[in-house]
């Protein structure tokens, strides 16, 4: 993995609301490949989350989850091992800008099992003044951003991304 120093190199000009813009738009670019998921704002999310009322679902690869996670989330594995575990809850699934997570919600539709998915991902969340946690729950300005394509973490964030080989595995 690479660690980026400073501000996100997506463009390093772009104040906070343009990167919002950007990320938004890319997801919105995505949905096409799973339009009938339900979506969840970061806003929405981060209300359900102090209701204790929502489970977190990351999609993303480990190396990326020891970055940073959203509060109290579980992997992919952890949530499919037991779904029943969490009914009555919201479960939002997510990931950078929620591509993958949008595909793991359509999946689990198909199978009965009702998934949002985080409008933005971990960048949405983090732009809208979302906090991220590293793997020992301790709070981080850490963000993992995959690629240079995505790399729109907010002013003040480290972004850490995948070199291009470890985005092709």
């Amino acid at each position: 993995m690479v660690l980026i120093a400073g501000s996100a190199t997506g463009d390093n000009s772009l104040s906070d609301a343009q990167k919002k813009e950007v990320v938004y738009a890319m997801y919105a670019g995505y949905k096409k490949d799973f339009p009938a998921v339900t979506d969840i704002s970061p806003q929405q999310a981060m209300t359900l989350l102090k209701t204790d009322e929502v489970v977190f679902v990351d999609t993303r690869k480990p190396a990326e989850m020891k970055v940073s996670m959203l509060p109290h989330a579980i992997t992919q594995n952890e949530f499919l091992s037991h779904p029943e575990k969490y009914t009555g809850k919201t479960v939002v699934g997510y990931c950078t800008v929620s591509y993958r997570s949008g595909v793991f919600a359509r999946e689990m539709a198909e199978k009965g099992i009702s998934v949002r998915n985080l409008e933005g991902g971990i960048l949405a969340w983090t732009l809208e003044g979302g906090k991220v946690y590293d793997e020992n729950g301790k709070e981080t300005n850490r963000i993992h951003v995959y690629g240079k394509k995505w790399n729109y973490a907010p002013a003040g964030y480290k972004p850490v991304m995948f070199s291009l080989w470890e985005q092709m595995f």
